[in-house]
């Protein structure tokens, strides 16, 4: 594994706008990790990546949130 170059951008805001992308992009990516799980039977694993996707859309959820109030300060 290659290591990435570091970013020309490196302040909190732009870290809390990645982890807030990321979070939100591999929520919906977990739609179709639940939905092949249960096709191939296996509601063990399907309700794993559930749990997995409720952190990650709460995550989300708190990082809009912060966004929103420091935008607000601007």
């Amino acid at each position: 594994m290659t290591a990435q170059p570091p970013s020309p951008v490196t302040d909190k805001n732009h870290n809390l706008i990645s982890v807030l992308q990321a979070s939100l992009e591999y929520a919906w990516q977990l739609e179709t990790y639940i939905a092949d799980a249960e096709r191939e039977g296996d509601t063990e694993l399907a309700s794993w990546f559930r749990r997995i996707q409720e952190n990650n859309v709460k995550a989300g959820e708190q990082g809009k949130q912060l966004l929103v109030q420091r935008l607000e300060k601007g």
